[in-house]
């Protein structure tokens, strides 16, 4: 019942709390389907949440337009950097892949880039621009023209075989809009604690109810992705 009342909020615009695994993270994410980012849903992330703000990206989109993960780019980069090739992430302590972050992001028509107003343009242009269906040619060319990089919205990319490698909140929440039927990409944000650390679930559980939003689990979207693929035969 809580997966079907997430895929009709999200469906309906609204924001859905996201929780991890107990043996994970054990965080909570406020989501929501890009496409219908606003100002005020950035606004209420930032201050009932607290978080980072990110924007995720399907695998097979982010290889497709050369959207690279982040980490890469600074393996990459070693030779000359030396200190880069030091920092790889490779101790994450509840993950044995690799950081889900992508490039960061302005659109050229904002400012500073950082306000609710700026980061909405950046998000809804940037969705807007890479589920056209169009060339991959022609996409790319619009996100160079459109966009500047390093910006103040955070991309993240999904890992191949969506909720097979990896069960982060950008695999999570990306498959919540695949299963909603909506572009498939999520803006997030980590729900935090007032001590300053993460925000315990039952903390998301009794805002959720306070705020009249669906609170759904890993576990609880893993068992629905599972028959989203058996029934549709995706590959995703």
């Amino acid at each position: 019942m809580c997966i079907e009342n997430a895929l009709k909020d999200i469906r309906a615009g609204k924001i859905v709390l996201v929780y991890d695994f107990d043996n994970r993270e054990k965080e909570t994410d406020m989501t929501i389907a890009s496409e219908f980012i606003t100002a005020d849903v950035l606004k209420r992330m930032r201050h009932d949440a607290g978080g980072l703000v990110c924007t995720t990206t399907p695998n097979k989109l982010s290889k497709d337009l050369g959207l690279p993960f982040l980490s890469d780019v600074f393996w990459d980069e070693r030779d000359k950097y030396p200190l880069l090739g030091a920092m790889a992430p490779n101790d994450i302590p509840y993950d044995h892949t690799k950081s889900s972050f992508g490039i960061t992001i302005n659109h050229r028509k904002t400012y500073t880039g950082i306000t609710d107003h700026d980061r909405t343009l950046t998000i809804s242009e940037y969705v807007k621009t890479i589920f056209q269906n169009k060339s991959k040619d022609d996409i790319i060319k619009e996100l160079g023209e459109n966009f500047r990089a390093p910006g103040h919205v955070h991309l993240l990319n999904s890992t191949p075989k969506l909720l097979t490698t990896r069960h982060g909140h950008t695999e999570l929440c990306t498959a919540l809009m695949y299963m909603a039927g909506v572009k498939p990409s999520a803006t997030i944000c980590e729900m935090m604690g007032d001590d300053g650390a993460s925000g315990s679930k039952q903390h998301a559980i009794d805002y959720s109810k306070k705020n009249e939003l669906t609170f759904v689990t890993g576990d609880e979207i893993t068992a629905a992705w599972k028959q989203y693929l058996e029934k549709t035969g995706s590959d995703l």
